[in-house]
């Protein structure tokens, strides 16, 4: 073994490391920041688990009511979208690909005053057209 396989050697051992050190952190932290919110941040949790439900359906109006009139969304590459009905032709466009799905899990929400706020985890998915 030469100098160089036992370095990358050790520098995978470190990764390793503090990858199950910060998912450790991450496990044993998330359940707490549930449970330190609120009613008004479990009423915005519950309303970031009923907009996931409507995206399971895959019905761009559903999806779209959770928007205000004057809403701004920003789909990936293409210019922002103005208003409830700008939205709503994003999303019908992305349920017009029937390999689309897309949910979101909140992990912790927060109100202060007229404000609030939730972050959490999204997955989406999607085959190219080549199937990958």
């Amino acid at each position: 073994m030469n100098f160089f396989s036992m370095v990358r050697r050790v520098q995978g051992a470190l990764f390793l490391l503090v990858a199950a050190g910060a998912l450790s952190v991450l496990f044993s932290v998330t359940p707490a920041l549930a449970a330190d919110m609120d009613a008004k941040a479990k009423a915005l949790a519950k309303v970031d688990d009923d907009w996931s439900k409507a995206a399971a359906t895959r019905d761009a109006d559903r999806v779209a009511s959770f928007y205000a009139e004057d809403a701004i969304a920003y789909p990936p590459n293409e210019p922002m979208a103005i208003g409830r009905p700008a939205a709503q032709k994003v999303w019908a466009g992305y349920f017009a690909d029937k390999t689309f799905a897309i949910s979101w899990k909140t992990l912790h929400a927060e109100v202060s005053g007229g404000l609030g706020y939730t972050t959490g985890t999204c997955e989406a998915s999607f085959k190219e057209p080549d199937g990958k």
